[in-house]
């Protein structure tokens, strides 16, 4: 937001981000559905009551809960990153958050459908980086954020981590960016190549300032 950051509450909402992520990864696989229920309710004290909630103070006191699909296991992947060695260099302007640099470094491959799709994996750029997965589909502007979402962002916690060799990509856990919430966020959002054709019916829906429902 425009105002200057408290950067220990700030550093406070990443660790408690980070700590929902790592409960997640260390879910068995029979746990997943509690583990993504627990995710939910965490998120949604988070929004509720921290003080970098990316909710305005108003938007708070109507805060009910974030509202998703249904959980589906059949919306969870693991794919090979496959290195994109010449990938392209993309450069936002974010207000007052300054410049954000993300470089293309590979695709992630997975099938829906029996389609093979393909998604643009990013690193954001910067002392200690981190990798960058935002997406659209064709829920957005109905279902979901009109700008589309995000499945990972490592910096923020956001870390659905490794089976094996291989990337974690669990629908279940899209989220919106911090601009779906409130108008004065600006985000970083999907380049085109990262349009997919179909409707994602996991993870979480748009954002009503009225506050939604379980």
């Amino acid at each position: 937001m425009s105002e200057a950051p408290d950067y220990l509450q700030l550093a406070d909402w990443r660790r408690r981000m980070a700590r929902l992520y790592a409960d997640v990864r260390a879910a068995p696989a029979a746990g997943r559905l509690i583990a993504w229920n627990e995710w939910r309710a965490a998120r949604n004290d988070l929004f509720k009551n921290h003080a970098q909630s990316p909710l305005a103070p108003p938007q708070r006191s109507n805060f009910g809960a974030l509202a998703y699909f249904a959980y589906d296991p059949a919306w969870r992947f693991s794919a090979t990153l496959e290195a994109d060695p010449d990938g392209r260099t993309f450069h936002y302007r974010l207000g007052a958050d300054g410049d954000f640099t993300m470089k293309r470094i590979g695709d992630v491959a997975f099938v829906v459908a029996d389609a093979e799709i393909k998604l643009a994996v990013f690193w954001i750029e910067g002392y200690g980086g981190g990798l960058f997965l935002p997406f659209r589909d064709t829920t957005n502007r109905d279902a979901t954020y009109g700008g589309g979402r995000y499945l990972s962002d490592t910096i923020k916690g956001a870390d659905l981590g490794l089976s094996g060799d291989r990337l974690v990509l669990d629908f279940n856990y899209a989220y919106n960016p911090s601009c779906a919430y409130h108008p004065s966020w600006a985000c970083p959002l999907a380049p085109p190549e990262n349009s997919l054709s179909f409707p994602v019916t996991a993870g979480e829906k748009l954002f009503s300032a009225a506050g939604d429902q379980w």
